[in-house]
C-alpha cells in the first residue's frame, strides 16, 4: 500500500514478498485504491480550490495537508474492508502466519543496485506506459480533431455520457476524460479543459484562479468537486497498472476484477454523494 502511493505498478509488483496466493492476490486487487503519484495533482487542485476556505499562507498549506491525510486514512480503510469482503468471497482460503526472515547483511553493490533499478523497474514500467500511450494519444487527437456537422467526435461523446454523468454529480467531459486518461491519470485535467474550451489539443492551466473560473463557468460545484475527488481515488488503474497486473498474476480475470471493483465502489460513493446532495 506504501509503495503504491509512489505507482500502484511498484506496488503490484511488490506483492511478491506475499507467499500465500489468495492473500498475494488481494493486495494486487486493491492496491490501486491508494492514490498514485499521477493522482494527486488532482487531489492537490481541487483541495485548494474547494475546501481551503479563506486561509493563506502557511496555515493553507496545512490545511491542505491535513485534508489530504484524512483522504489516505479513508483509502486505507477502505482497502482494509475491501480486502476483508474479498478474503470471505471470490478470494477466499486458509489464512496464513507471517514469517519475516532477516536475510544476511552484505555490502551494498551501488553500481549493481542502480543497473538494476533503471532496466528492471524504470525502463520496463515506462515500456508498458509506451504501448498504451502512443495509440491512447492518437485517439485522443483524433477524437478532438475529426467534425461532423460542426461538432468533434469528443462533443458527441461527451453529450451521450452527459446524463451518466450528471447521475453521477459528474458531467459528460469528466467521464470522458477519466476514460481517455486510461493511458495515465496526469492526463485527465488537460483532457477535461480540451474539452471545456473546445481546442485541439490538450491544454493546461496557468493559474488555480483560472482553472476554478473555468471549472465554475462549467457548472462544477462543490458537490461536483467531492464526486471528483471520489472518482479519482476509485476508478479503473491505468494501462501501466493493468499490464502490471496482468503480469503479476497471468489472468485476465484478476486483472479485470482489479479493473471493476474500484471502478464500481466509485459509481456507488459518487451517486449516493450526489443525490443526497440533491435532497438537501
Amino acid at each position: 500500500m506504501a509503495m503504491g502511493i509512489g505507482c500502484n505498478a511498484c506496488g503490484v509488483t511488490g506483492c511478491r514478498i506475499i507467499e500465500h496466493p489468495q492473500e498475494r492476490l488481494i493486495a494486487i486487487v486493491t492496491n490501486s485504491i491508494m492514490p498514485c503519484n499521477g493522482r494527486f495533482p488532482i487531489l492537490i487542485a481541487l483541495t485548494m480550490m474547494y475546501f481551503t476556505g479563506r486561509t493563506f499562507g502557511i496555515l493553507r498549506s496545512v490545511e491542505i495537508a491535513l485534508l489530504l491525510v484524512l483522504m489516505m486514512t479513508l483509502c486505507v480503510l477502505l482497502t482494509f474492508g475491501v480486502s476483508k469482503l474479498l478474503s470471505l468471497t471470490i478470494a477466499r482460503g486458509e489464512p496464513s502466519g507471517f514469517v519475516l526472515e532477516l536475510p544476511p547483511y552484505r555490502r551494498p553493490q551501488i553500481g549493481k543496485t542502480i543497473v538494476r533499478s533503471l532496466l528492471d523497474r524504470t525502463l520496463f514500467v515506462l515500456g508498458r506506459a509506451v504501448v498504451v500511450a502512443a495509440p491512447a494519444g492518437a485517439v485522443i487527437w483524433l477524437m478532438a480533431n475529426i467534425h461532423l456537422n460542426g461538432y468533434s467526435l469528443l462533443w458527441y461523446c461527451t453529450d451521450f455520457l452527459d446524463p451518466f454523468g450528471r447521475f453521477l454529480g459528474l458531467d459528460g467531459v469528466i467521464i470522458m476524460a477519466f476514460i481517455l486518461g486510461f493511458p495515465a491519470n496526469e492526463t485527465v485535467i488537460p483532457i477535461i479543459i480540451m474539452s471545456y474550451m473546445a481546442s485541439g489539443t490538450l491544454c493546461d492551466y496557468t493559474g488555480y484562479s483560472e482553472l476554478l473560473e473555468l471549472f465554475t463557468a462549467n457548472g462544477w460545484t462543490v458537490t461536483t468537486a467531492i464526486c471528483m475527488l471520489v472518482m479519482t481515488v476509485l476508478h479503473f488503474p491505468c494501462s501501466t497498472i493493468c499490464l502490471t497486473i496482468k503480469k503479476e498474476t497471468g489472468s485476465l480475470k484478476w486483472t479485470f476484477l482489479s479493473m471493476l471493483l474500484p471502478m464500481l465502489l466509485g459509481v456507488l460513493f459518487c451517486a449516493v454523494i450526489a443525490n443526497v446532495s440533491r435532497l438537501w
